[in-house]
């Protein structure tokens, strides 16, 4: 059954990157929804009914730290599995990312290898 994205970075071009690995990796991909930040991802979790959602961790605004801990506290959202999507090369803040409740992390620059795993175990 074709589940929802949603793929939030700042980066348009990690967004298009991440959507085109998930449809290689052979996902069931339904919509691919996109937001620049934590603070328009909160919308479009608003506006649209998603089944996976992942995230960068640093961006402006509000960054996927500060997202995760949005979600999480939310009724309707807290157990949608996140996945991280990173170029933090310390554990510092994807350990933070885990505690705060990810269902797991990827770090930049990710295979269709890697995206395939980590959805293994998640969905």
């Amino acid at each position: 059954m074709p589940m929802n994205v949603l793929i939030v970075d700042d980066s348009a071009a990690i967004r298009k990157i991440l959507e085109r690995v998930l449809r290689h990796a052979e996902f069931p991909l339904g919509e691919v929804h996109e937001a620049g930040d934590g603070r328009e991802a909160l919308s479009k979790l608003e506006a649209q009914e998603v089944g996976l959602v992942f995230s960068d961790i640093n961006m402006p605004n509000m960054d996927g730290l500060e997202l995760l801990a949005s979600m999480k506290a939310h009724e309707s959202w807290k157990h949608l599995p996140v996945i991280m999507v990173t170029t933090e090369g310390g554990q510092e803040k994807v350990m933070q990312a885990i505690q705060l409740g990810a269902s797991g992390y990827i770090r930049k620059p990710f295979t269709a290898e890697q995206i395939k795993e980590k959805l293994a175990g998640i969905v």
